[in-house]
């Protein structure tokens, strides 16, 4: 189990890390196509390419706190596993996944703590705490052996509402980010606010792609054709 969700971490750390990696590939490549199209006619800036969310660089339990200091909404949802946990004991039940984040899920951290894996005592794992439906429950934002952290939940979490963030977006945008569904029209980042992280399909450029989307376990494909999405289709999961 200390394997398993370890690489279930890691797993949505580094698809998190690639879709952000490409998306910001995206955004240098657009901005340079816009930069020699303004050689004749002025071009717009994307309003999604000046959003900078805050982030808390933890490096200790100690600074890992500053989560419980406002609201966190979930960055790669259906990626991270939420187990139940005892405060009194003040342990995970590792042994039974309780379910998965949802794409913008708000939280409300209640606390930062290290859980101890029984058979590893010498490894722990940095959990993030919060109650949901009168239930108290506890995920992985991070491991530690010794005085050595490793926290990801920058990578994780916005620590700001994104409604405020791409404040920008139309109300009907919004509207079926929240209802988690996806319209055609929509960007990447607005298919991923709605439905959690696409892998993608075979081959294609930035704008004109293929990516499938486990979706909380109801898998969607989307065509994008100039960055928006033209063909959204039941998937098939993997």
């Amino acid at each position: 189990m200390k394997q398993k969700i370890q690489i279930m971490l890691v797993a949505a750390i580094v698809v998190a890390g690639l879709r952000l990696a490409y998306i910001l590939y995206e955004r240098h490549e657009y901005q340079a196509q816009d930069a020699k199209k303004s050689m004749s006619a002025p071009t717009p800036v994307n309003p999604d390419y000046l959003v900078t969310p805050k982030k808390l660089r933890p490096y200790d339990l100690k600074s890992a706190g500053q989560l419980t200091q406002q609201p966190v909404w979930v960055k790669v949802g259906y990626s991270i596993t939420y187990f139940p946990y005892n405060s009194v004991g003040h342990h995970a039940d590792f042994a039974h996944e309780a379910g998965l984040l949802q794409p913008i899920e708000r939280l409300e951290i209640k606390n930062v703590v290290t859980d101890t894996f029984p058979k590893d005592p010498g490894e722990k794992q940095v959990m993030a705490v919060f109650a949901k439906n009168g239930k108290t429950y506890a995920f992985s934002i991070g491991v530690v052996k010794g005085d050595d952290y490793h926290i990801y939940s920058d990578d994780m979490l916005f620590i700001q509402d994104p409604h405020e963030l791409y404040k920008h977006w139309s109300k009907d945008v919004w509207d079926a980010i929240d209802k988690h569904e996806v319209q055609p029209g929509m960007n990447e980042i607005q298919a991923n606010f709605a439905i959690g992280i696409g892998v993608p399909q075979g081959s294609g450029d930035g704008a004109d792609k293929t990516l499938n989307y486990p979706n909380g376990g109801s898998p969607v494909s989307i065509s994008y054709h100039n960055g928006r999405a033209e063909e959204i289709k039941a998937g098939t999961g993997t």
